[in-house]
């Protein structure tokens, strides 16, 4: 059957299962859009702004575990996917991202809208094709497909010049395609794997350690198993929250710079370590030469370019997360640690991670745990930032892929769009995004996007009318000089000012009228007891998306948290227990 490419590009997202597409149309890509037009299997969602697409293409994907894909014209439409693309491939998430290119005789000559995508995408992405042959569309489609969703996922950029696009060729999507030397390794060394049994039976104190490999893979059912035969406590990374429930007595809770004293104690003193779907990244181990200083090591990760990056490790275990743990469960034997257990459970019960009183304003964690109370079952987005710890340290996740967050790039404004994409996935189920004020606006853009959609998302901001997470470093570590942080400044203000007074402007913006201005809703919350009756009315709207203004505590910070640079043991508490 004779297509042309943009004909072709559809039929081959339709053969991959795809049945939302999150894009911007320029003129490079009108002829893919107008082939959208009259295709009912594929929706199109209209994002204001293409780094949101990509946003939207990565909440959809880490929401279920399928390939996001995302289109967007030549030019700048390329160059604005760039955050998202890199945001997506730090943590691993399955986007294929489709991009318009001028025709192939232009490229090179500084034509209207070109650049080079090819070469701004390569580092962000774990693959990128310039198709220059019409012949070879179809087969680099389906590839793109098989590399993004396959062993370690991450982001693939398809750049389709204009003639590639239009051009015709007499021919069927491959039902396979040929890849030499791309062979992921998806089965864990058996022997490796006993080996890891032996050790753990043998250890006195250990844990599991998980990240976000246990989501990508679907490991969390497999590793509940594994810890309810062995007892073994557990800690995770940012990424591994919901891996195993939140309010499970073995949890620790998270790792690193703001872990719980529990987690961040047990790592210290512990002597075997079983990390699982992680990379030991800085923020959660601190000081490299501080970090488990009495333990030995077990890394299991499909990827095998991660494992000992960091950390020495006595068994490398290379394989999907879910099939290590199903193969790791029968040799699995409850090492001898009541004494181990009982400390670190004393640990967590002394030391509990609690909100920071109110000074006046709302208590975010409070805020945070009253979401929790009223929408047990949600799915949780997060902006990046103090919303980001708050959410992970005070909300009860019990399902794994219910935290939505950039963990590896910290992207502000990820929260908001790829909360849209959850929703479009996911539209039955209580969506959230939480939010703080600064990070919000990034791309407050895509209220136009959910209004249109008719989409009920619920922003809840935390606003403090800082760049809080900022601020609490200024104020710890820079004795309070607040230089670039302050969201409420004015011409008239002093020059050098630490000190958050009535003299500030009350709000900037004004999030309410800001939800009235898209045909939304919005609200303000100032009291405590303002809260939950504010969470109910947001779960009546159904068709639009609501802005809960929580007016926190100009200096709430986020407790604990460990010194850049520090051990994990050395953490300031402040206001918690």
């Amino acid at each position: 059957m004779m297509r042309n490419g943009a004909e072709m590009l559809i039929e081959a997202l339709k053969r991959e299962g795809v049945e939302v597409i999150f894009g911007f149309p320029g003129g490079v890509v009108i002829p893919v859009f107008d082939a959208l037009y009259s295709e009912p299997a594929i929706k199109v969602v209209l994002t204001r702004h293409e780094q949101a697409a990509v946003h939207a293409a990565d909440g959809y994907a880490r929401s279920t575990g399928k390939t996001g894909v995302c289109l967007v014209t030549s030019g700048p439409g390329a160059t604005n996917t760039a955050t998202g693309l890199a945001t997506a491939n730090f943590d691993s998430v399955p986007i294929v991202c489709i991009t318009g290119q001028v025709p192939l005789n232009m490229i090179g000559n500084d034509a209207f809208q070109e650049a080079d995508t090819i070469g701004i995408t390569r580092p962000i992405t774990k693959h990128n094709y310039l198709v220059t042959e019409r012949s070879e569309l179809a087969a680099t489609i389906k590839k793109a497909f098989i590399i993004a969703g396959s062993g370690r996922p991450g982001p693939v950029v398809i750049d389709l010049p204009k003639d590639i696009i239009v051009g015709k060729l007499d021919e069927e999507y491959p039902d396979e395609v040929k890849m030499r030397g791309y062979n992921p390794v998806l089965k864990g060394h058996i022997g490796q794997i006993k080996k890891a049994a032996e050790l753990l039976a043998k250890a006195k104190r250990p844990l599991f350690y998980v990240g976000g490999g246990i989501q990508i893979s679907g490991a969390a059912p497999a590793f509940r198993k594994v810890v309810k035969k062995t007892g073994v406590p557990v800690i995770s990374s940012l990424m591994g929250i919901g891996a195993i429930e939140s309010d499970h007595p073995l949890n620790l809770g998270m790792l690193g710079m703001h872990g719980t004293y529990a987690a961040n104690m047990a790592v210290t003193e512990c002597d075997l370590i079983f990390g699982v779907g992680t990379r030991f990244d800085d923020r959660a181990t601190g000081k490299l030469e501080s970090f488990a200083p009495h333990a030995t090591i077990i890394h299991a990760d499909i990827d095998p370019s991660a494992i000992a990056r960091n950390v020495p490790v006595e068994i490398p275990i290379v394989g999907d997360a879910a099939l290590v743990l199903e193969d790791l469960l029968p040799f699995a034997k409850p090492p001898s640690i009541d004494p181990w257990v009982k400390l670190v459970s004393g640990w967590k019960e002394e030391h509990p991670v609690v909100p920071e009183k109110s000074r006046g304003r709302l208590s975010p964690g409070v805020v945070v745990k009253k979401i929790s109370e009223v929408f047990p079952e949600a799915i949780i987005a997060t902006e990046v930032g103090q919303n980001q710890m708050w959410a992970a340290l005070f909300y009860n996740y019990t399902q794994p892929r219910t935290l939505i967050t950039s963990g590896g790039l910290g992207t502000m404004g990820y929260g908001f769009p790829a909360a849209i994409g959850v929703k479009i996935a996911h539209p039955d189920k209580t969506v959230i995004d939480i939010a703080g004020d600064g990070s919000i606006q990034m791309n407050i853009q895509e209220m136009a996007t959910a209004v249109q959609e008719g989409l009920a998302v619920i922003i809840a901001v935390l606003n403090n009318g800082y760049l809080g997470m900022v601020r609490q470093w200024q104020e710890l570590f820079y004795g309070k000089r607040y230089s670039g942080t302050c969201l409420k400044r004015r011409p008239e203000c002093p020059e050098q000012c630490s000190n958050p007074g009535d003299q500030c402007l009350a709000y900037v913006p004004d999030f309410v009228k800001l939800a009235e201005a898209y045909d939304s809703v919005g609200i303000r919350v100032t009291k405590e007891e303002e809260i939950v009756p504010a969470l109910k009315r947001a779960a009546e709207v159904k068709d639009r998306p609501v802005i809960i203004d929580f007016i926190i505590d100009e200096e709430a910070n986020v407790w604990p948290m460990v010194p850049a640079g520090g051990a994990n043991k050395d953490m300031l508490l402040g206001g918690v227990k």
